[in-house]
């Protein structure tokens, strides 16, 4: 079976009875955890993000703080968990300025984190790579935004 365009898709829906449209969206939440997060995003919290963002601060919080810190590879193993989610909360949002926060955060929590990046290749390059991906997502923001977001990467 062949996959319809998002063009043909947006169409069809647009035909389509408002109560036919909910039906589908019910029928899609039910078989994938993904797209029922991403509907409960956009229902309940897409119009205040900060309180999404200091949600999405909670939850690295208590993770960081279960998190195993025994052996750099449980430490690598975390932080690569913690990072797929944070990800994942990012991609539901859509927003530069959302992503640039919870990345900022992760990476100060990594800091203060004491774990050892710089004796882990593996660990400084996810690091870097992080801190890469903040500095592209800043350029793409308003100038006033730019400066404040580039004084706290600094601090880094």
């Amino acid at each position: 079976m062949k996959a319809a365009s998002l063009h043909e898709l947006q169409k069809e829906l647009n035909a389509l009875e408002p109560k036919q449209v909910l039906e589908l969206c019910i029928r899609l939440a039910k078989y994938k955890k993904e797209n029922k997060e991403l509907l409960s995003y956009l229902i309940f919290e897409a119009h205040d993000e900060r309180a999404y963002i200091n949600g999405i601060k909670e939850e690295i919080d208590v993770m960081f703080s279960e998190m195993n810190k025994t052996t750099i590879y449980l430490a690598k193993k975390s932080l690569r968990k913690i990072l797929r989610l944070t990800n994942k909360f990012i991609k539901y949002s859509g927003s530069k300025q959302t992503e640039i926060e919870l990345k900022l955060y992760f990476c100060s929590k990594i800091k203060k984190s004491h774990i050892p990046i710089d004796t882990s290749l593996v660990l400084s390059n996810l690091y870097n790579r992080e801190i890469e991906k903040i500095e592209s997502a800043i350029s793409k923001l308003h100038e006033d935004l730019q400066y404040d977001y580039k004084q706290e990467l600094v601090s880094l």
